[in-house]
């Protein structure tokens, strides 16, 4: 066990945070911008960011820095109201359980990402298949998939011609109704602050 650990600790890059908010990476023997640790968290490499001074395990702080970073880039990523019930934890008695539901909810959404692109590919496996020397083979295989997909995007086509409905109608009222949900949300959120 303390072998184990031991070699946990010897793949752990250490990342060393100075007062001039430069960053260090040990492992490499250079200095990091904030990009580069971003891509580092990115491939999944264990590091713990310490302050070079006190020793002190930072880690957290610098992962938040990272996150309003890409934030103000314009990704984007966390929305306002999740921001604001974030927020609204803190001090709350429920602070002590946000992290291991967040944690959970993460590890979820990275296994249905997963999941997903597994799909992908294999829809692109599909559609580009190997080479083989049955020319027309690939045609029909083509063909199918076409359909297919016309069926699965405007299941009223016409199957005879391929010509589908006019839809311009039909996504500016679901756009309408998407804006009227998003407005409520809103005034439901700001209501609860």
């Amino acid at each position: 066990m303390a072998k184990a650990r031991n070699r946990q600790a010897e793949d752990t890059i250490v990342i060393k945070k100075y007062a001039n908010r430069r960053l260090y990476n040990t492992a490499t023997s250079s200095y990091i911008t904030l990009d580069q640790l971003a891509s580092i968290v990115k491939d999944g490499a264990d590091f713990v960011v310490q302050d070079a001074k006190s020793g002190d395990d930072i880690t957290r702080a610098v992962l938040t820095q990272i996150i309003v970073e890409e934030e103000s880039k314009g990704a984007n990523l966390l929305p306002i109201s999740f921001l604001k019930q974030l927020i609204g934890f803190y001090g709350d008695s429920m602070q002590t359980f946000v992290p291991r539901y967040l944690e959970l909810s993460m590890e979820s959404l990275a296994k249905n990402q997963e999941q997903v692109r597994d799909m992908v590919s294999r829809t692109f496996d599909q559609m580009f298949p190997a080479p083989t020397d049955a020319v027309d083979g690939m045609v029909r295989n083509n063909m199918a998939m076409m359909r297919r997909t016309m069926e699965m995007f405007y299941p009223e086509a016409d199957q005879a011609t391929g010509k589908t409905p006019d839809r311009n109608e039909d996504i500016r009222a679901l756009q309408e109704r998407i804006d009227s949900l998003q407005n409520q949300l809103d005034r439901i959120s700001r209501s609860k602050s």
